[in-house]
């Protein structure tokens, strides 16, 4: 089984996601959607605030993006969560949630942020970095 290569990520700095693209296509049509953006920055054109996570190989998508941390993005989506009550509502290990969650936050699907835990001390709370999430396979 090949790892899965590293997604090439496109956000606009500063302003919240209003929607997270997942999608696999080849490297050539990521260079003209970016010569297009960059094209569109020139002209001083305002660009939606997006995440774009593309993979090259339609099988690194479906590897990283299982069923199991499709319904951590929905979960998270719905209301942010510490990783240890995400565990218990989506009747999983912790340890398997956390795992999942450190990729997806890799991949920049979503965020953490550390948060005090009365009397426990500190909790991870995960949060989306988009209202929406989109997937888009090219075959």
């Amino acid at each position: 089984m090949k790892k899965a290569g590293k997604p090439i990520h496109a956000t606009a700095k500063g302003v919240a996601p209003v929607k997270a693209h997942v999608m696999t296509d080849a490297a050539e049509s990521f260079f003209v959607r970016s010569g297009e953006r960059a094209r569109r920055l020139d002209r001083a054109e305002k660009l939606p605030a997006q995440i774009t996570v593309v993979f090259e190989d339609p099988a690194d998508l479906v590897r990283v993006l299982s069923v199991e941390r499709v319904r951590v993005l929905r979960h998270v989506r719905r209301r942010p969560a510490p990783v240890s009550k995400l565990a218990g509502e989506l009747k999983r290990d912790r340890q398997g949630v956390r795992r999942d969650v450190n990729l997806l936050e890799s991949l920049g699907l979503l965020t953490t942020r550390e948060e005090p835990n009365p009397g426990h001390g500190r909790r991870r709370i995960v949060e989306p970095l988009a209202e929406k999430y989109q997937l888009i396979a090219m075959i």
